[in-house]
């Protein structure tokens, strides 16, 4: 239904507006009493086989919603009934920002694909904590990132702000340097900057009578020799795994005609790149840390290559708005038939 009726429908209009409609739709159904209930009997799977306990959190099925959908918290409860085995939220800066101008969020329909240049756009920090104060049981991943009028030498507060504010609404943290829509942002994945960062986050987190994981998202881009120092940097500072990845600014191979905007690509062209990436942090830090792999998840195979790449968990995002809800339970039956 989802593929012949409501996405044909979706796809007529502006991606942004429609997320948006999609968003207050949800969220005004779910208000209906029942509605909740419906939808996880049509999509969730509950099994004990699915369950996956990593850096001391239990995830009830290793399918999670990558961070940028629910950029400000909004609709992780309703999100959670799909069958997600948690949700992500983000990315999230200290103040609000509205992001870059747009048009700023592209349909690549020829290749399943979407290109995003939206800029971090969010409300703040302190208006999703309100929300998720508000949690009903959802594992969440919190994303955070830094505004874009606060220098790369003054990441680290930016960084810190986001930290302590979520740190007793979160479950486990994201820090994200590896947008490519924050000007001079991805320069903090160097290694001396970035060994920097997640070593203050680490510090702040000991302080904490309940630390949180951190994990760290890389970009697609990164050569072999980036990825040999991602592999040393999560070594030094102990922080507790990877998100394997974020967009690309690759253009490689695409057919549709608006391949030239800019912005982050993701979507079914990043399928094999992402692939490439887990599985070379996996075979050469001898599976050292726990990997969540994200990028062209469209299909049940799709994510069973990633976790025999050397995955943990697998999120997605551009695949959950092309294929829709029903991928969350299709990945989850072909893991149980494993």
């Amino acid at each position: 239904m989802y593929k012949l009726i409501i996405r044909p429908l979706l796809f007529c209009f502006d991606p942004e507006q429609v997320h948006h409609f999609t968003f207050k739709t949800i969220r005004t159904l779910h208000k209906i009493p029942g509605v909740s209930a419906l939808t996880r009997a049509m999509y969730q799977v509950n099994n004990p086989k699915l369950e996956r306990e990593l850096f001391g959190l239990k995830f009830k099925n290793p399918v999670g919603l990558a961070a940028g959908f629910d950029k400000d918290a909004k609709l992780f409860n309703e999100l959670g009934s799909f069958g997600f085995g948690f949700v992500e939220i983000g990315t999230l800066t200290p103040k609000p920002q509205v992001g870059n101008p747009k048009k700023r969020l592209f349909r690549l329909r020829a290749d399943k694909g979407i290109i995003n240049r939206m800029g971090f756009n969010n409300g703040g920090i302190e208006e999703a904590v309100e929300r998720l104060k508000k949690n009903k049981g959802v594992l969440i991943g919190g994303n955070i990132g830094k505004n874009k009028v606060t220098p790369n030498e003054n990441a680290t507060d930016d960084y810190l702000i986001c930290f302590n504010a979520l740190h007793e609404h979160v479950d486990y943290f994201v820090v994200n340097v590896s947008s490519p829509n924050t000007p001079n942002l991805r320069a903090l994945q160097d290694k001396e900057p970035l060994t920097k960062l997640l070593q203050v986050l680490k510090n702040e987190n000991s302080k904490t009578q309940n630390p949180k994981p951190i994990l760290l998202k890389i970009a697609p881009d990164l050569t072999n020799e980036q990825l040999l120092d991602i592999i040393d940097i999560v070594k030094d500072t102990k922080i507790e795994g990877v998100i394997a990845t974020n967009t690309t600014i690759s253009r490689e191979g695409l057919q549709s005609d608006n391949k030239s905007e800019v912005g982050g690509l993701s979507g079914k062209p990043l399928t094999n790149r992402s692939t490439e990436v887990i599985r070379f942090l996996a075979e050469q830090s001898n599976k050292a840390f726990p990997i969540i792999g994200v990028g062209g998840i469209h299909s049940a195979e799709d994510a069973l290559e990633k976790l025999e790449a050397g995955a943990d968990l697998v999120q997605l995002y551009t695949g959950f708005i092309y294929e829709g809800p029903s991928l969350i339970k299709r990945i989850n039956k072909a893991i149980l038939k494993q």
